[in-house]
Parts: C-alpha cells; sequence; structure tokens
C-alpha cells in the first residue's frame, strides 16, 4: 500500500530583491520615475555587475521612513 498523498500547495517563498520591474510595480511608480530616484541615489538597490535589484527588506524599512516623514511634515523622498 503506498502512503497517502498530501495535497497542500507548496510554500511560495517571498523574492529577497526585486529587478526594476517589479520593483516599480510593487511601488506604484513607473519605471521613469523608479530609475531617476534610483540614479540620485533616494531609492535603497545594490548593483549586481550591470544588473540592479531592489532589496525587498530594503525598500520595506525606506517606505516606512517616507510614510514616517510625510506624516511628521518633513520632506519625504530623501534616503
Amino acid at each position: 500500500m503506498s502512503e497517502p498523498r498530501n495535497n497542500t500547495t507548496p510554500a511560495v517563498s517571498k523574492p529577497i530583491a526585486l529587478r526594476p520591474k517589479e520593483a516599480a510595480k510593487a511601488l506604484g511608480i513607473g519605471e521613469r520615475l523608479l530609475w531617476e530616484r534610483t540614479n540620485r541615489g533616494d531609492i535603497p538597490h545594490v548593483r549586481i555587475g550591470r544588473a540592479v535589484v531592489y532589496p525587498v527588506a530594503e525598500l520595506e524599512r525606506w517606505l516606512a521612513e517616507q510614510s514616517s516623514r510625510a506624516t511628521r511634515g518633513g520632506r519625504g523622498g530623501g534616503r
């Protein structure tokens, strides 16, 4: 007799970094604005060779900081 099957769906792991198109979509902004802010050093990113990726944990932290600044009346946007 065979062992019972486990019909649960395997857990999908959350990515640790996003490519530019994914990051722009996650932030709700266009890719052009993402690149402008990336090149200014405003949005946390990592360059790996010629590729640019956006660490999810850093984006979440950065977004929380921007939200906090906005609620305190600060200019948001900087890093």
